[in-house]
């Protein structure tokens, strides 16, 4: 995360807008302290889009899936 004091920042502001729009953070200070970070907002961030069935085969069960463990056996 780029570290830019806030007299640059205002120099620099449409510049550090954009990169946070494209998903950088950027952290503005102020006498060497954190002053400000810019982010991007959650609903502008790139997002997979799902597809239904895409993970179809990939996940199984055993066939003794509801059997109690060994352990429980006795407790049945």
């Amino acid at each position: 995360m780029p570290q830019v004091d806030i007299g640059q920042a205002r120099r620099r502001f449409d510049e550090l807008l954009e990169r946070a729009f494209h998903g950088e953070d950027v952290l503005i200070t102020k006498d060497d302290r954190p002053f400000v970070r810019l982010t991007a907002p959650p609903s502008l961030e790139k997002k997979r889009k799902r597809q239904f069935g895409s993970v179809e085969g990939e996940i199984w069960m055993s066939e003794d899936f509801d059997e109690p463990l060994d352990e429980f056996r006795e407790y049945r």
